[in-house]
């Protein structure tokens, strides 16, 4: 089982310790939440039976790739996503650059966890009609791809039309896994027909088994059984009947966020590594940051 923190349940003045400390501690990845704009009227939410947003719309907000490129540079190993990336709302040539300069940069080690998003009132704040959403999304998946992988590109899509161009430098990864955020019944079918997995936003096990089960099902539908597939969630670890229950639940990654206020933030982290990660505070010592770039032979 692989364990994650999230920023979001942190003031971001903590950011780049708990970044420092989830590397040293043994966490797998890190994840950051974003939006682009906050309206001051904002309704629904993103969690399954909520009514309410989350959060107050002077929230503060970071450009995730930026921010998550400068995480890159103060750790080693830790992977570094995005819970969830609104990718529809931007053009793909946006999303495709800043990733793999953030996948560049960090040797390898850039996630999107990709949505449709919640807040209708943000895409109207941009302009854009919140029920082309889930269509500018799938484009934007098929056409970042396409840039991370092909030598040029040119597409012929009802959203994102643009003749044909080169993107270089690739990414590290070929390509970049996008995981599909997101509860709704066309949620789970995006991440089965198009994932490269699912990412949860607040789950138990037995919640999790069956949108994991709607999602191989679609996956079965769409003959994609046989290629990798990662299964990600938000909920809390306190035993290892618990680790038990998310395996037989079919997941493979739990961001966890064991503590209830910041200033409790690094002792809840070594704490529950101390637990649940074997070997994750020796595994990191002697190691340095770096940029992760390439050898200059690749350029």
């Amino acid at each position: 089982m692989k364990f994650a923190v999230t920023f979001g349940r942190m003031h971001p003045r903590l950011w780049v310790e708990a970044a420092e400390a989830a590397d040293r501690l043994g966490f797998e990845s890190a994840w950051l939440p974003e939006h682009l704009v906050l309206p001051m009227a904002m309704s629904g939410s993103p969690h399954a039976g909520a009514t309410h947003p989350p959060v107050p719309p002077t929230t503060q907000l970071f450009d995730p790739a930026s921010y998550l490129s400068f995480i890159a540079a103060r750790t080693t190993s830790l992977r570094l996503g995005t819970y969830v990336y609104l990718l529809g709302l931007r053009h793909p040539f946006v999303t495709a650059r800043a990733f793999a300069t953030l996948d560049w940069v960090s040797g390898g080690r850039a996630v999107i966890g990709a949505g449709a998003g919640w807040l209708q009132e943000e895409w109207r704040a941009l302009g854009i009609d919140p029920a082309t959403r889930g269509a500018r999304l799938n484009e934007a998946i098929v056409v970042c791809r396409r840039l991370w992988t092909e030598a040029t590109v040119a597409n012929e899509g009802p959203c994102f039309p643009f003749p044909e161009v080169a993107f270089e430098p690739k990414p590290v990864q070929q390509p970049i896994p996008i995981l599909i955020g997101g509860e709704s019944a066309p949620a789970l079918r995006r991440a089965g027909h198009l994932g490269d997995g699912w990412i949860g936003m607040s789950h138990t096990p037995a919640s999790a088994a069956a949108a994991v089960a709607v999602i191989r099902g679609h996956r079965e539908g769409a003959g994609r059984l046989d290629e990798p597939f990662e299964v990600t969630v938000g909920g809390d670890c306190t035993s290892q009947d618990d680790v038990a229950a998310w395996a037989e639940a079919g997941v493979d990654r739990v961001i966890v966020s064991p503590w209830r206020r910041t200033a409790e933030v690094l002792d809840a982290m070594a704490a529950f590594s101390a637990r649940f990660i074997p070997g994750g505070e020796a595994g990191a010592e002697g190691s340095e940051p770096g940029s992760g770039f390439p050898s200059s032979g690749a350029l």
